[in-house]
């Protein structure tokens, strides 16, 4: 390996760290709370390190957003070899959940923790492309289903959004330990038993 090729690699390296402890802190301490000295004290290095790489905390925050959305993303396209549409959205569903299951702390940074204003005015400004695909896959596959005949009588969008609206609070509501305190019978299973209710609404044509 070359000393240029080392330096490439360490500087992802340090790079990776920092998100690793900023997704750490975020979690936390709250995005608002966490400061970049914080991140700085967490990898034991200097402030000016952390800025060597990010300008700032929202660019830590948008890149965080941005590696989260592209795994789950890359994960759904690996569903595009299944031809049939309604299997296709049942098997999303299934690698929507285990991804929350796998990565609570991701899960939580993408869709439960409150962002600074300035994070989410900056992400109106312009299109951002990561968080638009992900959804952009799962409309997709609920247009091919309703044209193989399933959702009769129902909108694209909307539904679209129904269906992320169950899956995500599935997912939240186990992440943050809400259904152990609620007394139900078997909570160990409730995720999994609750989503194959969800099918027997979803595979009704």
């Amino acid at each position: 390996m070359s000393s240029a090729e080392r330096k490439a690699r360490e500087k992802e390296e340090l790079k990776a760290l920092i998100l690793k402890a900023s997704m750490k802190l975020f979690v936390e301490k709250g995005i608002e709370q966490t400061t970049i000295r914080n991140i700085a004290d967490a990898i034991d290095y200097s402030i000016g390190t952390v800025y060597v790489y990010f300008k700032d905390k929202n660019a830590i925050l948008h890149a965080l957003h941005t590696q989260c959305f592209t795994e789950l993303a890359g994960q759904f396209r690996v569903l595009y070899t299944v031809k049939d549409p309604m299997e296709r959205l049942k098997a999303m569903g299934k690698v929507y959940i285990q991804y929350a299951m796998d990565n609570p702390d991701k899960y939580d940074l993408m869709f439960n923790l409150k962002e600074p204003m300035e994070f989410l005015n900056d992400i109106q400004a312009k299109e951002w492309d990561e968080g638009a695909a992900t959804f952009d896959v799962l409309r997709t596959t609920v247009q091919e289903c309703i044209g193989a005949g399933y959702f009769k009588g129902h909108n694209l969008e909307p539904l679209s959004f129904l269906i992320w609206s169950c899956m995500h609070g599935i997912c939240s509501l186990e992440i943050r330990a809400r259904t152990k305190g609620v007394l139900l019978k078997n909570p160990d299973t409730i995720v999994s038993d609750a989503y194959n209710e969800f099918l027997k609404f979803i595979e009704k044509k």
